[in-house]
């Protein structure tokens, strides 16, 4: 879809879009911080102090940020970009008109990108805005960088804010406010899953929806066997040889391990006050390639 962006006019600019700084409060703290909650979070599988965590995983974002679109290719064989195209596809964005979108975690702009070709190409809608939020300035200026390339540049149709997803700043991000809430192997980096969903809820409007793409847990036994030793001996190694960090990429395929399974991950959703389906492929959630990743969505009620 970026190809198609970049073959486009660029129109005459109207509002310049804008990496914003609507942080919130972090409170980041660092290993061996002294105020310690005595509370604990899993960063891949080491358990660290809860309030270490953000720091940790922030340190993963940096170092990966400038390869990240590359090693995701190297990772899955490109197969990524056929999920989250699965996945914008399954939203349809723009089909009842423009809407108002977040894309959380969503620094470098991939899905941001899909939503606006997409509402444009096949509904011919030039409304429809992303605003794209991430804790990792690193990641939203890959985001900006890959949106200097296409005709949304510039326009009032895409906005990148530096956010953290379990505290969305309230004058920032207002209740109430947005039509499609989506986000993308992003949510299992996050310390509280059900504090990024609780803000999800305060965010999107009555009726809106809430869709999230992450890997899961794969329900064929042999194709987890093989997924597996693939994970933990190919992944890591390919983050040696192209990213020169093999650390990063363990850190990222254990925390694909600890992320709940599909039943709990969904009960996760409706307990944040959201409506879904049943609890079933098709349901609740759909998976992708025998659950390697699904996509969760729920209706804000």
């Amino acid at each position: 879809m970026l190809s198609r962006a970049l073959r486009c006019p660029r129109r005459t600019p109207a509002v310049s879009h804008s990496l914003v700084f609507a942080c919130g409060n972090h409170n980041q703290s660092f290993p061996g911080n002294s105020q310690s909650s005595g509370r604990t979070a899993s960063f891949g599988f080491k358990t660290v102090p809860e309030e270490s965590k953000e720091s940790l995983v922030k340190g993963v974002f940096d170092s990966v940020a400038s390869k990240y679109d590359l090693m995701n290719d190297a990772t899955s064989l490109g197969v990524h970009r056929l999920w989250k195209d699965t996945f914008v596809d399954s939203l349809k964005p723009g089909r009842k008109g423009p809407m108002r979108c977040i894309d959380v975690a969503g620094g470098t702009g991939d899905i941001a990108l899909r939503i606006l070709d997409y509402a444009r190409e096949n509904y011919a809608d030039r409304e429809t805005t992303v605003e794209v939020a991430d804790i990792n300035a690193q990641m939203l200026a890959e985001g900006v960088k890959r949106f200097k390339k296409t005709m949304y540049h510039y326009t009032p149709q895409i906005s990148f804010h530096e956010a953290n997803a379990q505290e969305l700043s309230p004058s920032q991000f207002k209740d109430d406010t947005y039509d499609l809430y989506t986000i993308a192997f992003g949510i299992r980096n996050c310390t509280s899953i059900p504090a990024v969903l609780r803000e999800a809820y305060r965010v999107l409007k009555p009726g809106a929806t809430f869709a999230c793409l992450e890997f899961s847990k794969v329900n064929n036994p042999l194709l987890n066997v093989l997924y597996d030793q693939y994970s933990f001996s190919v992944i890591p190694l390919l983050g040696t040889i192209l990213a020169g960090d093999r650390d990063s990429y363990q850190y990222l395929v254990e925390s694909i391990r600890k992320f709940p399974g599909q039943p709990e991950f969904a009960q996760m959703i409706r307990d944040a006050g959201f409506a879904t389906g049943g609890d079933h492929d098709g349901g609740a959630w759909m998976d992708l390639w025998g659950g390697i990743a699904s996509i969760h969505t729920g209706v804000k009620v």
